[in-house]
């Protein structure tokens, strides 16, 4: 069973969404706080999430509480920190059955710390950069410039609002590219 770690997410949405892809994918979903919303059973009722109750979830206070109970000797190999910084693409890797696939919170990622003391569990999603989506779409060349035009939409995209063109991928979207990577390299069922 492969596991998705979620450091503290901000977009409910988001979470929800990572939920429902954990139980149809039978992935374990580990989120890890502090969360920018609340997680009692009233929540997650009035948010209608039928399936919540079919989740493996495991929840943590902190990072450190994560690590205590999972890796007492520390983050090893089978851990994916994934972010924007990673040399190696998600792609490049190899997953195995109880691999971690490893998200920050939508509006900063991980800590910069965490992946300047781990630089060879770092994995990213390849993407344009704002600057290079400006430079293809005739928009403005510097982010300074970039910048008013983009608003977040409520799924924590960025978003330009002249257009509708998103310009990063938001938490769950991250999440699915990853997950069914390693699914397919596991042989899960459907995948040729």
């Amino acid at each position: 069973m492969l596991n998705v770690v979620l450091v503290e997410p901000e977009i409910p949405a988001n979470t929800g969404n990572i939920g429902r892809t954990c139980v149809l994918t039978g992935t374990r979903l580990h989120l890890v706080g502090p969360m920018g919303f609340d997680l009692s059973d009233k929540a997650v009722q009035r948010a209608g999430l039928a399936y919540w109750q079919s989740l493996d979830l495991h929840t943590y206070r902190s990072w450190e509480e994560f690590v205590a109970r999972n890796f007492p000797s520390g983050l090893t190999r089978g851990v994916h920190l994934l972010t924007k910084a990673g040399e190696r693409l998600y792609s490049d890797s190899s997953y195995a059955d109880g691999d971690w696939l490893v998200f920050g919170k939508e509006s900063e990622g991980l800590s910069k710390g965490l992946l300047d003391a781990h630089p060879s569990l770092c994995e990213r999603i390849p993407m344009l950069s704002d600057d290079a989506l400006a430079n293809k779409r005739d928009w403005h060349s510097t982010y300074e410039q970039l910048h008013p035009e983009l608003r977040r939409d409520i799924c924590g995209n960025f978003v330009d609002e002249r257009t509708g063109w998103i310009t990063s991928l938001n938490l769950s979207n991250a999440v699915a590219i990853v997950l069914y990577e390693a699914l397919r390299q596991q042989g899960f069922v459907g995948f040729p």
